[in-house]
């Protein structure tokens, strides 16, 4: 598709934090409330260097915690301003009460969370335990892989999240460390080009305008509160999909860059796929592209809308395939892990009848290696040639000890 390349700066050389914070510069945000957490802190903390010289006009609020950090948010957007954060981890599990309350409330604000485990034990580094956490807290959900991403899928947050048809908050998520601290080449666009692309902010419900009162956080009971999570919060969750492939469409046509809710590598022809997140994501397709030339037909399909989630284009991704491994990095404790489940419940109802298998990988940080998804597609492909699950249906790749596999 063609793009204006006037659009365009030179590349610029960020880390996956650096390229967030850029972007809430860029879209020229009004109210950042923050407690820092690693590893999302180098994001606020950009943006309060950016307010200190006088590169935005917003306001930085320091605030005593996370709880505190969202309910900052929380009135900035209800009195009608553009509003952002960043968080990880334990800070996210604190903040996790007032995500409820954001979302219920219509409020659009964006929040980053660099990925990171859960304690206990105590550990800084990235898995996917925070994103799960989020799942059911009534936010739309976007998944960064890289730098370039992390930048790109803010600036298209903030018109996904503000969008008067859909006014719910939106989370960035990207992988602690191995994106938010790693550096690599971010195209980027002109400030002019990024604002233009966001759009000025259009307040809608705002507790200050004075003419059109209204209330914000009622009391419902039996009386009405099913109907507001039924018919209001959930359909508009549902609508959601089309407005989000709407502005994953205007950004391809400003950058020439393409987005999808769910990522399709290699596809086309193939029988065996990794299905995962994150910086995984590209591990996966290096590997993938390495068996192809052992014979072995394989893909990778990346999720990159959590929520909602994307069933029907996860059922068409995986159509064709014979063996598919889903791969959570969060721990399950006791059950198959929660996105494995999701892919199943997708197919559930079709006529896929590929061969699935969940792994458990990464927790904590730690590393998923090509030798780690060689053997993989090895196993997937040995599944197709037996015509069942040749191990047992859960495993666990890369964790020291015995072999832990179960179900």
């Amino acid at each position: 598709m063609a793009f204006n390349k006037m659009n365009l700066k030179d590349i610029e050389v960020w880390d996956g934090n650096h390229a967030a914070a850029q972007a809430l510069r860029q879209a020229q945000v009004d109210v950042v409330a923050a407690y820092p957490i690693t590893p999302s802190t180098p994001i606020v903390e950009g943006y309060a260097k950016f307010k200190a010289n006088n590169y935005v006009e917003g306001e930085f609020v320091m605030v005593e915690s996370e709880h505190a950090a969202m309910s900052g948010c929380i009135g900035a957007a209800a009195a009608g301003g553009r509003v952002a954060t960043a968080t990880s981890s334990q800070g996210f599990a604190l903040m996790v009460e007032t995500l409820y309350q954001a979302s219920g409330m219509r409020l659009p604000v964006v929040l980053n969370v660099v990925n990171r485990a859960l304690a206990a034990p105590l550990n800084v580094n990235g898995d996917h335990s925070d994103m799960y956490l989020g799942r059911d807290s009534g936010w739309i959900q976007v998944d960064a892989y890289s730098p370039q991403e992390a930048y790109d899928l803010n600036l298209m947050a903030f018109r996904i999240s503000e969008d008067h048809d859909i006014r719910l908050p939106v989370m960035v998520h990207q992988d602690g460390f191995m994106t938010s601290h790693t550096a690599q080449g971010v195209h980027t666009l002109s400030d002019d080009a990024a604002y233009n692309f966001v759009g000025e902010y259009k307040p809608m419900n705002d507790m200050l305008d004075f003419e059109h009162p209204v209330t914000h956080g009622v009391q419902t009971e039996e009386d009405w509160h099913f109907e507001h999570k039924a018919r209001q919060h959930n359909d508009l969750m549902l609508k959601a999909p089309p407005k989000i492939e709407e502005v994953f469409t205007a950004f391809e046509k400003l950058t020439g860059r393409k987005y999808n809710q769910v990522e399709s590598y290699d596809m086309e022809d193939a029988e065996v796929c990794v299905f995962c997140m994150g910086t995984s994501v590209e591990t996966a397709r290096e590997v993938a592209s390495e068996m192809r030339e052992k014979g072995i037909k394989a893909g990778v399909v990346g999720l990159r809308v959590v929520r909602p989630f994307p069933f029907v284009q996860v059922a068409e991704a995986l159509k064709n395939t014979k063996a598919v491994a889903i791969l959570d990095r969060s721990s399950p404790n006791g059950a198959a892990g929660a996105m494995f489940n999701e892919v199943a419940g997708a197919l559930y109802n079709t006529g896929i009848r590929t061969l699935l298998s969940g792994y458990i990988y990464g927790l904590g940080g730690r590393d998923l290696t090509k030798a780690h998804l060689v053997a993989l597609f090895n196993e997937l492909q040995a599944n197709v040639n037996a015509g069942k699950i040749t191990t047992q249906l859960q495993q666990f790749i890369g964790v020291r000890g015995p072999k832990l596999s179960y179900l």
